[in-house]
């Protein structure tokens, strides 16, 4: 009979920041991830109430600072094997393991720590609280499948017991066998006794010799099941019949290195035979039924196996995209700075350079590679869920329709394109812009799938579903985009996705369209799904969440000239980067304007306070010491009327309630700075 599982208890948080309201204001956020948070006053009433229905402890730096964390390590030591309490460890900045050795030890006690640095940005603690709860929810999975095995094996070793059924093995490396208590028993022999492969073969009747050397040539010359009848002689005088079997196990080189087997008692059996013979059939009836249900129980206990195996490769691949992700992101806003000091000083080149057709033909292919480069960050910041978004409500059938003549550019008159936009189809909560590249993207893959020309199918409807996977219960508009192209086989359809994963030629592709899509469809809280059959096609299917408004009408973008100058203007720019306060500075000064460059916020306060007129402030956010939004604050203390330009390459900026600046995304181009300093000063 199955054992009932026992009832899983809802997680808790729990949470050790004594300072302030820190506690509060994190069991407040903690509590969005949909688990409950329990606030502690110290060490040991954390130990008090911990057990395995923690999902995490959130501890501040301060609250463990020279505090005596052996009642803690106690029990982690104690936890069963399944178990790794996720920590969500608080520090100053500049507090993580790479710059503090004290951070260090606290990770070797700790073992699975997070380190968050303040200041952080309240998402960053709720992402990483959702991924710990997730991970603990795993831990919980792997609990189950443990128990589940355990149960299993007990359940093999009451039917080995019921069967009467005696395991032994036999290892030809050592010559050494082993054999199961069940099995000893049959023999004569007490559980504790040694009983090798001499004992046996002085047990063995002298006739049987023969018959066991000949069953275990023809094994392992074919690498069938041993099987033979033999007669033993038992201590006691008595000769049992037993009936040995046994499977042939090999190690890498092919070589035989085992035998895994069982006997059973068939004295009765053997002697019924020679009274009874018409009784044989029931008997050999009864002897297959046994073995039907060892091996029910041994296929049964090779299955949860292989599933176990199967839910931890899937749990690796998670977190290499998540580590690949994290790394992506900072590598783009890194390369963002890089561009902007290209860019810039490309536009200055070109201003400053006589005109030639050799030289603008340079120029214009280092734009060109520049502004590459920076659709690439658009990639990688996509993919790793970093790229700022602006949803709004918007027809995809009219988007989609938009695109048609850039869409038949692209693809060539090979390949026909059908739409199936039926009426009545709802906005969808999307950035247009993004949706739009995503379909390009869709597109050109179906193009190259298609060298001999085909049919290209966009298709919308409306899908309900319940939560399948990382897909929200609820309606989407669903975008389908089918080729009748080359296909992919299953093992090219699971990688898909990957970063950096592509199967076109070196140089005409990053790998990086799909994790793209799939990445701007995770951060719309949408979904990608792909569908593909060798030699017929592709579909893809982007699922997007319907949109609660009306739809808006998507306004086609600026022109990308500079706007004439209105005003001369002083302005104070402040980037903690040479190459970008260098190349920015040119190019508001060849606009007209008088720039004041400072390298830092105190330095940037310093001008503020001598009282010179400032038009205008430009900062960066990332700097040291002081980022630009706290330099924005205090200069709006100095003169609160000041506009505030906030230039930068993070996708993803804490926001604080009444306080927003506009924006201006790295790598900029002289165009874009006129205009928004157009548009703040008037």
């Amino acid at each position: 009979m199955m054992k009932s599982e026992r009832p899983e208890r809802p997680l808790k948080a729990l949470v050790l920041a004594p300072r302030g309201r820190d506690a509060a204001v994190a069991c407040s956020l903690i509590e969005q991830t949909g688990v409950a948070s329990l606030a502690c006053a110290d060490l040991t009433a954390v130990v008090d109430v911990l057990d395995e229905n923690v999902a995490f402890l959130l501890m501040t730096e301060e609250a463990i600072r020279g505090a005596d964390l052996k009642p803690l390590s106690g029990w982690l030591a104690d936890q069963p094997p399944w178990s790794d309490l996720p920590f969500l460890l608080v520090t100053d900045h500049g507090g993580g393991p790479e710059r503090n050795p004290i951070a260090s030890r606290w990770l070797e006690t700790l073992g699975n720590v997070s380190f968050i640095e303040r200041p952080f940005h309240p998402t960053t603690l709720l992402s990483v609280a959702r991924a710990a709860v997730k991970g603990r929810r795993r831990q919980h999975d792997t609990r189950r499948l443990l128990a589940n095995l355990s149960e299993s094996d007990q359940r093999l070793r009451t039917a080995l017991h019921a069967g009467r059924l005696g395991a032994w093995e036999f290892d030809f490396t050592t010559s050494q066998l082993t054999i199961a208590p069940e099995g000893k028993a049959i023999l004569g022999f007490a559980a504790g006794e040694d009983v090798g492969l001499d004992e046996m073969m002085r047990g063995l009747a002298v006739d049987d010799h023969v018959g066991v050397l000949k069953a275990l040539g023809h094994s392992l010359a074919s690498g069938q099941d041993f099987a033979v009848d033999v007669r033993f002689r038992r201590p006691d005088g008595r000769i049992v019949w037993l009936d040995v079997r046994a499977r042939l196990v090999r190690d890498a080189q092919r070589a035989p290195r085992r035998f895994v087997g069982l006997a059973s008692d068939i004295t009765v059996r053997k002697t019924a035979e020679a009274t009874l013979q018409d009784l044989n059939e029931q008997l050999e009836k009864r002897v297959e039924e046994r073995t039907a249900q060892l091996r029910g129980a041994h296929d049964e206990l090779v299955s949860q196996i292989a599933e176990r195996e199967r839910t931890e490769a899937q749990l690796r691949q998670m977190q290499k995209l998540e580590s690949i992700g994290q790394l992506t992101g900072g590598v783009a806003h890194d390369f963002n700075n890089l561009l902007t000091a290209v860019i810039g000083n490309l536009e200055l080149l070109r201003k400053r350079v006589p005109p030639n057709p050799s030289s603008d033909r340079l120029i214009d292919g280092a734009m060109q590679g520049a502004q590459r480069g920076a659709a690439l960050t658009q990639r990688l910041l996509a993919f790793a869920r970093h790229q700022a978004l602006d949803a709004r409500p918007v027809d995809l059938a009219e988007l989609v329709r938009g695109m048609d003549d850039l869409l038949r550019r692209s693809i060539g008159p090979s390949i026909a394109i059908v739409q199936d936009f039926p009426p009545g189809i709802p906005p969808a909560h999307v950035d247009a812009n993004q949706v739009e590249l995503a379909l390009l993207n869709l597109a050109v893959n179906s193009r190259d799938a298609m060298p001999e020309g085909g049919t290209l199918t966009l298709a919308l409807d409306v899908a309900v579903t319940g939560t399948v996977g990382d897909l929200a219960a609820g309606r989407y508009v669903r975008l389908t985009v089918s080729d009748t192209g080359s296909g992919m086989d299953d093992e090219t359809l699971r990688k898909a996705i990957e970063p950096f994963f592509s199967t076109k030629e070196v140089g005409k592709g990053t790998g990086l369209g799909l994790s793209m899509i799939h990445g701007l469809a995770q951060q719309l809280k949408g979904a990608l799904r792909l569908f593909s059959t060798p030699g017929r096609g592709t579909r893809a299917e982007l699922w997007l969440p319907v949109a609660a408004g009306a739809a808006e009408v998507v306004a086609p973008e600026a022109s990308v000239d500079a706007p004439g100058i209105k005003r001369r203007a002083t302005l104070l720019f402040v980037d903690d980067d040479s190459l970008i306060s260098l190349s920015t500075t040119s190019l508001l000064e060849d606009l007209g304007h008088t720039v004041v460059a400072a390298t830092s916020g105190p330095e940037a306060l310093d001008v503020l306070r001598t009282g010179r007129p400032i038009d205008m402030m430009i900062t960066d956010y990332a700097m040291p010491g002081m980022t630009g939004l706290q330099l924005a604050e205090e200069a709006r203390a100095l003169r609160p009327g000041l506009p505030i330009l906030l230039a930068t390459g993070y996708a993803d900026l804490p926001t604080k309630s009444g306080f927003e600046l506009p924006r201006l995304n790295k790598p900029y181009q002289q165009a874009q700075l006129a205009e928004q300093i157009q548009g703040l000063l008037g």
